[in-house]
């Protein structure tokens, strides 16, 4: 007779069961596909290196083709052969074990998902203080030929072992067939290797970024092919010109919320300018950067607050979390998404509105000491108001200096040219603009928000131009294109025009 499910509790002693154990084969491949970047995945090695208590972490890769290694070596306490043999089973421990609170792992999966994501053959050479080294190595070709969740003891190379035997304790973890990088590049082929060290830079940049509070505190030193690491802060906290919103404490003071807004480009050398911008750029890298016991999770994301605009790339806020708030953040396993609680989505976007709001100013501080400096010349609008017949109309300004340059300039039929002004003017959908903004007013957006700025900065260009060929001088040009539409929205791009 079948068992069923009611709602008292079911003695389960005594129900027929039958193993479903996971496909050793498939399951492996399926560990492949969770998402880790090369980035994310060498940063996830790191996690593990300083919570067994390292101070130096060494990446190293060796350039040969389709047959190129990469190794991450650390000084920490390392491992007997019982403690290896755990850390390499996947799923060595409970996500929800309490953990030490400088514990950097959670599901028991990182050191095997985020190398198996890269590489087809993962060695682990280990030693504690005061013994001799032991490895273990997942080959995943010989896992998917027998079938079985069984480590190979093999190592790939001598020099390994003997790296680790200089160090009093230590781990190193090696990475061979690293199908997913260099499955396809020939090592005697120059645009290959470019390939391969254009790769090898931006994974630098990203535990420079990742782990840069470690290294400013001196809790860690992060060697790159014997090169040390220096850290990228993204708040510039030790420049003058940065500015600092006081701390707020959220979820029972267990989480800190601190928003920064960096300098105008005025205040920074060409140099540190530069170097702020980060591995991706100034518009990529404004928003919200979580940490996780001072473990970068997430950099510059306005976790769907906010559309990502020029305007606000000034803006960075640090949130910074215990590892006792996993669940409630949805951290995942590559430790490179985080979402927080919905009770906390309101406070968290009235707070980044501040900081945005504080940010907008500094950026467009040099235009609008030159609009308010000019403040008595006539604005010139693109669209102005009409009354025909009693009701009201909109038609483009003819006199706004642009239009007006291009109706003068152009080359054929005038009258066709006013026939599609006409047409544009008598269709602008005013009883649905007027329904959509009173609906969501927040939603309408700004002349070119959301675009790249070049075409407003082409524009401006155009007209400074005109106006310098008119005679005009400089200021003057400049004055005149910040007081029309919708030029007036972007006083930051005002320097471009004359470069």
């Amino acid at each position: 007779m079948e068992q069923t499910y009611a709602t008292s509790a079911v003695d389960l002693s005594s129900v027929e069961t039958t193993p479903a154990e996971p496909e050793a084969g498939s399951m492996i491949e399926t560990f492949r596909a969770i998402g880790y970047s090369l980035e994310t995945a060498v940063a996830d090695i790191i996690d593990n290196s300083i919570s067994a208590g390292a101070y130096n972490v060494w990446v190293d890769f060796d350039w040969k083709g389709a047959s190129t290694w990469l190794a991450i070596k650390d000084d920490g306490s390392g491992m007997n052969n019982e403690e290896l043999i755990r850390a390499m089973r996947p799923g060595s421990r409970n996500p929800n074990e309490v953990r030490h609170s400088h514990d950097l792992g959670r599901f028991g999966l990182g050191l095997k998902t985020a190398s198996f994501s890269q590489c087809r053959k993962l060695c682990v050479i280990s030693k504690k203080k005061e013994a001799n080294p032991i490895y273990w190595t997942w080959d995943l070709d010989y896992v998917n030929q027998t079938g079985k969740w069984n480590l190979i003891r093999i190592l790939p190379d001598l020099l390994f072992e003997q790296q680790l035997e200089e160090l009093e304790s230590g781990t190193t973890v090696v990475w061979n067939d690293i199908d997913r990088l260099v499955s396809n590049l020939n090592e005697g082929d120059k645009s290959s290797l470019d390939k391969f060290l254009k790769r090898m830079e931006q994974v630098k940049q990203h535990l420079a970024m990742t782990f840069h509070r470690y290294i400013e505190n001196n809790k860690i030193k992060l060697w790159f092919q014997q090169r040390e690491v220096i850290a990228w802060d993204p708040f510039l906290i030790n420049e003058p010109a940065t500015q600092k919103f006081p701390e707020e404490p959220l979820q029972g003071a267990k989480v800190k919320l601190r928003g920064y807004v960096l300098p105008h480009k005025s205040k920074l050398t060409t140099v540190k300018f530069r170097e702020a911008e980060g591995p991706n750029g100034w518009n990529a890298h404004q928003g919200f950067y979580i940490y996780r016991k001072e473990r970068l999770l997430l950099a510059g994301d306005w976790l769907g607050m906010f559309r990502k605009e020029e305007h606000f790339k000034l803006a960075r806020i640090m949130i910074d979390l215990p590892n006792s708030l996993d669940e409630d953040w949805q951290i995942d396993i590559k430790k490179s998404v985080a979402r927080p609680p919905l009770v906390l989505r309101d406070h968290l976007k009235a707070y980044a509105s501040k900081v945005r709001a504080q940010a907008v100013e500094v950026y467009r501080h040099k235009g609008k000491v030159l609009q308010r400096k000019y403040a008595s010349v006539e604005f010139q609008p693109v669209w102005v108001e009409k009354v025909r017949h009693g009701k009201r109309f909109y038609n483009i300004n003819r006199e706004h200096p642009l239009i007006s340059q291009l109706l003068s300039g152009f080359t054929g039929k005038a009258a066709d040219l006013q026939r599609l002004l006409r047409l544009i003017e008598e269709t602008v959908p005013v009883p649905l603009i007027t329904i959509r903004e009173s609906e969501q007013p927040d939603a309408q957006g700004q002349p070119f928000e959301g675009s790249s700025h070049e075409p407003v900065i082409n524009l401006m260009k155009l007209m400074y131009q005109s106006f310098i060929a008119q005679g005009k001088t400089d200021e003057f040009a400049k004055m005149a294109i910040l007081n029309m539409e919708p030029f007036n929205l972007y006083p930051q791009f005002i320097d471009s025009v004359s470069e």
